[in-house]
């Protein structure tokens, strides 16, 4: 038999980073207790935030939604780790 587990799927959670540009407030990291927020600094200088989750795809488009709603660009999002 097959080992599916590394292949993404709708339902199954997964390890995403989300990468948006800026060192965004501290309150961000009361946002929701499943992401982890940290800040950093691009090759070229740049100041970046960056989310880290495990969730389902469904949770994932509400959080990227949210940051759309809000007016905040994405860098990247990365799929880290299935589930």
């Amino acid at each position: 038999m097959k080992n599916d587990t590394h292949k993404p799927t709708l339902d199954r959670p997964a390890t995403y980073e989300i990468k948006v540009p800026g060192h965004l407030d501290k309150s961000w990291s009361d946002w929701t207790e499943e992401i982890k927020m940290t800040t950093g600094i691009e090759p070229d200088g740049s100041p970046v935030t960056i989310f880290t989750c495990t969730v389902d795809q469904a949770t994932l488009q509400g959080l990227l939604r949210h940051l759309y709603s809000l007016g905040i660009p994405l860098i990247s999002v990365v799929c880290n780790e299935f589930k």
